[in-house]
């Protein structure tokens, strides 16, 4: 960079003078905008299912608003993403060069939003245009064809609450590192709330979940409420998805530290994958080579929200064709938060 250039953004090259500097009222406005388009293009998206078949005879009525659904949820993101790498770049140190961090932080957000906020919504489309199809043929869809399609809504609401969450996390993660805020916190209620919201799901798919805490009466910790639910709500949506028929959730401390054990009884994970498993970006597809499924983020941004606040998350798997095949994730924060 030239002596008496301010820095200069990646992409479109705007120069911005030496000085120069947005308040940082206003960056946390732009993010502020951008969840909350985020949140109503989703809102939108599962609307539109709803309100095709009220106002139209037929489902094409609905194309309209899930259009526009989209449109905010990616200005949505985009905005988060802009006011996060604007608020990083004027904190850093002068003449530190971002714009390598800028491009990943971008780069991942879009990842995240291909893969996981994609999949949910191709799932529910489908469903989508197979009621469509039924009503063209037989005039009007059967109760159990209308059914199918908001067991489906319902099924991937769970999911995206847990990305729009992961983008979140990811801006924080991706903003200069700043202490997490703690204060009183019942893990029991945490997880017993996370435990809830999947109960629906894994009795879908014909497994069980269960939890418990020991003891019983756990008390409160000083801790970061955020981070525990959403590192537990990552680990338990990977164990529900994965398990061959069973989750279970368990709570303990000692007098240092508190524990959260999520265990499934799915196929684990091979002993050559774990060590790369915490990877910004892993997934077992790519040590095989083939198309991913996930961004591969969950994980990542789990282990570095237990870090941030004193912690640890460690992973234990014995794999298939071993008969006690299974994997196990723990959760380890102090009582008192660092």
């Amino acid at each position: 960079m030239a002596a008496g250039e301010g820095p200069v953004w990646p992409g479109p090259h705007i120069s911005i003078p030496p000085g120069f500097r947005l308040p940082q009222r206003l960056l946390l406005m732009m993010r502020l905008f951008g969840l909350t388009a985020a949140a109503a293009g989703f809102a939108c998206l599962i609307l539109s299912f709803f309100t095709g078949p009220v106002v139209f005879d037929y489902l094409w009525g609905v194309e309209p608003l899930a259009y526009i659904g989209g449109v905010l949820l990616i200005v949505g993101l985009f905005a988060v993403a802009l006011g996060a790498g604007m608020a990083r770049r004027q904190d850093a140190p002068p003449g530190l060069e971002l714009s390598h961090q800028w491009t990943e932080t971008t780069r991942q957000f879009f990842e995240l939003f291909d893969h996981d906020l994609g999949r949910p919504l191709r799932r529910i489309a489908g469903k989508e245009r197979e009621l469509r199809v039924a009503m063209r043929t037989s005039g009007e869809p059967s109760a159990s064809e209308v059914l199918e399609l908001l067991d489906e809504i319902e099924r991937q609401t769970v999911n995206y609450r847990l990305m729009l969450s992961n983008i979140q996390v990811l801006v924080y993660l991706e903003s200069p590192e700043l202490p997490p805020p703690t204060g009183p916190v019942e893990p029991a209620e945490v997880v017993r709330r996370i435990a809830d919201r999947y109960f629906p799901v894994a009795a879908e798919a014909g497994k069980e979940l269960t939890w418990w805490a020991e003891p019983p009466d756990f008390g409160i910790v000083s801790s970061d409420s955020h981070a525990i639910e959403h590192i537990v709500a990552n680990l338990v949506d990977n164990a529900v998805t994965h398990a061959s028929g069973n989750v279970e959730i368990s709570l303990s401390k000692d007098d240092s530290s508190f524990y959260v054990h999520v265990w499934d009884d799915g196929p684990g994970i091979a002993s050559h994958y774990l060590e790369y498993l915490f990877d910004r970006g892993w997934t077992p597809e790519v040590g095989r080579r083939e198309e991913k499924t996930s961004s591969g983020l969950g994980l990542f941004i789990a282990r570095r929200l237990a870090q941030r606040c004193g912690g640890e998350l460690t992973v234990e798997s014995v794999a298939e064709p071993q008969t006690d095949h299974h994997t196990a994730f723990l959760l380890a924060l102090p009582l008192k938060g660092q």
